[in-house]
């Protein structure tokens, strides 16, 4: 089986190379032939010995993913399904800006986290990706837009692991990635342009400080344990108390002085005043001096399947300005993509569920229906 050179980073493909009896150096001029020039034919990697550009055919090859789809927005934005074969498919999302082109790129085929607004987590889960079907999505969208917009120069200047998938339950095939992404003879990406999504998998948060620390941004989308439990069940598991110290373990070691917390905001469940007030609390009065942190308020993209609905704008704009008043940072995070079921929560792809997660969203539905009376009333205490 040939060896894809996607799922190397920079000392992988040393050690490789090293097997293959050639020198370290070789594996820099092969890093930048991949992914800076993004060439998969060896044939054409002109400073390479010809010994080995005739023997790496024979061990090795750059497996891209095959595209099924593409969409694009009327923003802009473009969305690719990829195949990631035995009946998975995933999809990445390019958001173009005036001052950056940010990459969303996906890092399991489905999520087993199964939050309640996320159609991902609907969707179920059928396996992680591998380091190269991760950096594949880059490897793509780079090489494909600077053909289309004409340029030699790099066009997706931001990544964030916000695709399908919790990238930290996928860790061993995302450090890897990330370390490709930073290197100077691949993408050469900023630490502080390089975004992991987590929804609070609390003993990877502080591996990754130690491994590749890179921004952070954290799915909160609940002030208290009640209500996240629901909303985010990975919280039965890390509550908030021991997520926001694992924060403020990672906040020395990550390339910015702050933690982004992610909220969705949805109507009637978590964007009321006195959610507000309760996050103001519990990130000012978690341990001494709180946590430093942006809130970053998300418009929910509804899908049929979850039961709820987007808070309407003045309510976004009342939950936002309590925060504010309160010296938080704070941001609405504008939408993009929704045409086109691009935008934050709505990337689906196609997965072939492994965790019958379906079966359980139904069991739960029932369950819910039948405790209504009962739910109403820990929805008053979660207030």
């Amino acid at each position: 089986m040939l060896a894809n050179l996607l799922d190397f980073d920079i000392e992988g493909l040393a050690a490789f190379c090293e097997r293959l009896g050639e020198k370290r150096f070789r594996a820099t001029q092969l890093f930048r032939w991949v992914h800076q020039r993004g060439e998969s034919d060896f044939s054409r990697m002109t400073d390479l010995a010809k010994s080995l550009r005739d023997k790496l055919p024979t061990v090795a090859c750059v497996q891209p993913l095959q595209v099924l789809s593409e969409q694009v927005s009327s923003d802009g934005t473009t969305k690719w399904l990829f195949d990631v074969g035995q009946g998975d498919a995933v999809e990445t999302v390019f958001i173009p800006e005036a001052d950056r082109g940010t990459l969303c790129i996906s890092s399991q085929a489905g999520c087993a986290v199964g939050c309640r607004f996320c159609s991902t987590g609907h969707q179920g889960f059928s396996r992680n990706l591998t380091t190269g079907e991760i950096v594949a999505q880059l490897w793509f969208a780079e090489h494909v837009l600077r053909k289309r917009f004409g340029t030699t120069e790099r066009v997706i200047s931001n990544v964030v692991m916000m695709g399908m998938g919790e990238p930290l339950q996928n860790y061993d095939a995302l450090v890897p990635a990330l370390r490709t992404l930073l290197s100077d003879h691949a993408y050469g990406l900023s630490r502080r342009r390089v975004t992991v999504s987590t929804s609070g998998v609390v003993p990877m948060i502080d591996r990754l400080a130690q491994d590749c620390p890179v921004a952070l941004a954290v799915s909160l989308h609940a002030p208290n344990d009640l209500l996240r439990n629901d909303l985010v069940p990975l919280n039965r598991k890390y509550p908030l108390a021991e997520l926001l110290d694992a924060c403020n373990r990672y906040i020395p070691f990550a390339p910015r002085d702050f933690i982004t917390f992610e909220y969705c905001m949805l109507d009637g469940v978590n964007d009321q005043a006195a959610h507000a007030h309760q996050l103001v609390a519990l990130l000012r009065g978690h341990s001494e001096g709180g946590v430093a942190c942006k809130i970053n308020l998300i418009p929910f993209n509804p899908f049929p399947a979850s039961g709820l609905l987007r808070s309407p704008n003045s309510q976004v704009q009342v939950f936002a300005q309590i925060l504010q008043d309160a010296a938080i940072v704070t941001t609405v995070r504008k939408t993009r993509g929704d045409d086109i079921a691009a935008a934050c929560g709505q990337l689906a792809g196609d997965v072939q569920d492994r965790t019958g997660v379906v079966q359980r969203m139904e069991r739960r539905k029932i369950m819910m229906q039948t405790q209504k009376p009962e739910m109403s009333g820990r929805k008053e205490t979660a207030l």
